[in-house]
């Protein structure tokens, strides 16, 4: 009879701790009992933190769905729950304009963009320092071709806009703040997760009844609260909690690199994006505004170990040899006005005929080195019955193009769209039938641009003469045929639509 009490009872002690021994009499067992049934039957009726939506992650990704959610008018009466440890979810987020600009950045595109200006985020990112860009150029180390890119070429004003990710967290942050929505910060981790408590039965006066969290995960959290919630949104990154939590399984590797990242100061303002392949992997210098760039540099565990420790003047040298001279020599410039290129026909981009350019010199480190190792995992399902993954969570890429963020961000506005689409025809938001529009419209979109950057990545991995040749014209074909670069531009800027001769 104690055991099956305490089986009864022990998976609804988050809300009622009921101490239990045993007991060796009657009357001492039909005591506990009825103390028990008193702790249920209070449990039943006491107050209990209930919500809508549960996001357990209060990162960019995680607070983008929050926003997102406040910002339709279908979805902006429901109750949201944000659970992350970060103090800056309480105490805000300090930016101050004199610092040097954070090593940590992003590469917003103009789709993302678009978006944050929809749910009324990017007003507040437009108030803090970002550097939007309109040129890329991308050329690889043996000199045998280039590619220039201009957001002219597809009549666009910029290719995109590089922002330091504690500007993009903290525009969500203030962006939720001011909305109107019943939210809840949690400043506590997940502990524990149950996504169908309602196969706990209940007792109660005798008779059995079902456990009144019937449609409704329950979360357990580090400072001893439960929480239930309809739906469970895991933002909570690469090593997602919920995605254990939830049993979903990953496909991925680890690559055998590190990427180096920093902040590095210009005599002159640079308004270009760059990016040059290398023998161990690329090495990028993102505008960060001023005479700022951020440097994105993949190699090897053992080079990253070597450059993270070298003094700041060597390491500058190594920064400029990577980007000028160094492994290669430059790129032989074609001009398009000569009538070198009167073959291509009469439709090439304006940014054809701009030549090879050496990017600005480095002249000073603006932060410190920080070094991160380089991995592929994909989830190899988004949605369940009560949950959703979101960003890293359910997918990390190479960061060779800078799309990862941008993958998160698409994730986090799909979802609370389709669950605005839900609540529209009177669908349950946990039900996995709803959930299954989201995962099958991000799904493929993120393995088709998954399998492009670990194309690239492998390609890249390999120095070899013939596969160089073929390389260098990949890249002269997508600086010289109009269509080919102008889809590129198109996709990469966030557009749906697949880089091929269309």
């Amino acid at each position: 009879m104690n055991r099956l009490l305490a089986r009864r009872f022990a998976g609804n002690s988050c809300l009622v701790r009921v101490p239990w021994r045993s007991f060796c009499d009657a009357a001492a067992v039909n005591s506990g009992t009825a103390q028990a049934k008193h702790a249920e039957k209070q449990r039943l009726t006491s107050h209990s933190e209930e919500y809508d939506v549960a996001i357990v992650g209060g990162g960019m990704v995680g607070m983008a769905v929050a926003c997102s959610l406040a910002s339709m008018s279908l979805t902006k009466h429901l109750n949201v729950a944000i659970i992350d440890s970060n103090p800056a979810l309480v105490n805000g987020i300090t930016i101050k304009k004199e610092d040097p600009p954070d090593p940590r950045v992003s590469t917003v595109t103009p789709a993302t963009i678009s978006l944050f200006k929809e749910i009324g985020a990017w007003e507040y990112v437009q108030q803090h320092r970002h550097a939007y860009f309109d040129k890329m150029q991308v050329w690889d180390y043996t000199g045998l071709g280039y590619t220039r890119y201009n957001a002219r070429d597809v009549s666009k004003e910029v290719l995109g806009c590089v922002v330091e990710n504690k500007v993009l967290q903290s525009s969500l942050l203030s962006c939720i703040q001011n909305a109107d929505i019943r939210k809840t910060v949690f400043p506590a981790r997940l502990t524990s997760m149950n996504l169908n408590p309602s196969s706990i039965p209940t007792e109660l006066n005798g008779t059995s009844s079902t456990s009144p969290w019937r449609g409704f995960a329950r979360l357990e959290l580090s400072d001893g609260t439960c929480i239930h919630a309809k739906l469970v949104v895991g933002a909570d990154g690469s090593k997602s909690n919920v995605r254990e939590l939830s049993g979903f399984k990953t496909t991925g590797w680890n690559y055998a690199q590190n990427a180096i990242i920093c902040t590095v100061e210009h005599t002159v303002e640079n308004n270009c994006a760059w990016q040059r392949f290398l023998p161990s992997g690329p090495i990028a210098v993102l505008p960060i505004g001023e005479n700022f760039s951020n440097i994105v540099w993949t190699m090897s565990p053992n080079e990253s170990s070597e450059l993270k420790s070298l003094t700041e003047s060597d390491f500058i040298k190594s920064v400029n040899h990577a980007l000028d001279y160094g492994y290669g020599p430059h790129p032989k410039s074609s001009s398009a006005r000569d009538g070198d290129l009167s073959w291509f026909g009469a439709g090439l981009t304006s940014s054809a005929g701009e030549g090879f350019t050496v990017p600005p010199r480095v002249v000073r480190l603006a932060s410190e080195r920080m070094v991160f190792p380089l991995s592929l995992k994909h989830a190899n399902s988004y949605v369940a019955k009560h949950v959703a993954l979101v960003g890293d969570a359910a997918h990390t890429v190479h960061p060779l193009a800078g799309q990862g963020v941008n993958l998160g961000f698409g994730d986090a506005f799909a979802l609370s769209r389709v669950i605005g689409e839900g609540i529209a025809v009177g669908s349950d938001i946990g039900e996995v039938s709803l959930l299954r529009r989201y995962e099958a419209e991000r799904r493929p979109a993120n393995i088709v641009m998954m399998a492009i950057l670990d194309g690239f990545q492998k390609v890249y991995s390999i120095d070899f003469g013939p596969l160089n040749i073929v390389r260098a014209a990949a890249f002269n074909a997508a600086n010289y045929f109009s269509p080919l670069k102008r889809n590129i531009i198109s996709y990469a800027s966030g557009e749906q639509r697949l880089p091929l001769f269309t």
